[in-house]
């Protein structure tokens, strides 16, 4: 298999992405396994930041890194959390936290204005000095729930309400998820024009 490094740690990112990238015979391996520590991210967007990870995972493993930058924009909050979706109750932080000062912000934000979107950027190099990273897009529109619900996923997926199932991301299962989210819909551009970066097999 062609193996490929995300760089990351979080554990829903890495079970929804290696799921999606296993059937096309690509391994994907945790910057973890390696040590690797976080590269701090000071670029300014999703895209950004990205492709810093990738860059920064290429290069101390020598291997091709893929990178996801993804996040929540809130409407009524102008965008936030933003890039700063999973330090967003400050450092260190976990989505209990991120969550209740959602909520928080959110008290007094009527229903009918409650929309938001999750944002989601993929970001392929091939080696840690690729001029041409290869970008995938995706984005989620819902609006944000009064309290928690569900038991599945992580991040703020217990407070999107997801507008096509009339439930909260975290009451889908991992296929409707990934059949519907910014993250399915950002690996499906990377995975249609994936072949120009790394030979696969299908």
């Amino acid at each position: 298999m062609q193996q490929l490094v995300l760089a990351s740690g979080n554990a829903g990112k890495i079970r929804e992405l290696s799921a999606m990238l296993a059937p096309i015979g690509i391994e994907v391996l945790p910057q973890t396994a390696f040590r690797i520590p976080d590269v701090e991210e000071t670029g300014l967007s999703f895209v950004e930041n990205a492709i810093l990870k990738a860059r920064h995972a290429a290069k101390l493993t020598g291997l091709p890194a893929l990178a996801d930058d993804s996040g929540l924009e809130v409407d009524a909050l102008n965008g936030a959390p933003g890039i700063y979706s999973a330090r967003y109750a400050g450092e260190p932080s976990n989505d209990k936290a991120n969550n209740d000062k959602l909520l928080a912000e959110m008290n007094a934000v009527e229903d009918s204005k409650r929309g938001a979107r999750f944002c989601c950027v993929l970001a392929l190099v091939r080696h840690a000095d690729d001029a041409t990273p290869l970008i995938a897009e995706g984005y989620w529109r819902g609006r944000i729930l009064r309290e928690p619900q569900g038991q599945n996923g992580f991040g703020y997926d217990p407070l999107f309400f997801v507008p096509e199932r009339g439930c909260a991301s975290a009451e889908l299962n991992k296929e409707e998820k990934a059949a519907l989210s910014h993250r399915g819909q950002a690996l499906r551009e990377l995975l249609r024009r994936l072949p120009e970066k790394l030979p696969i097999t299908r």
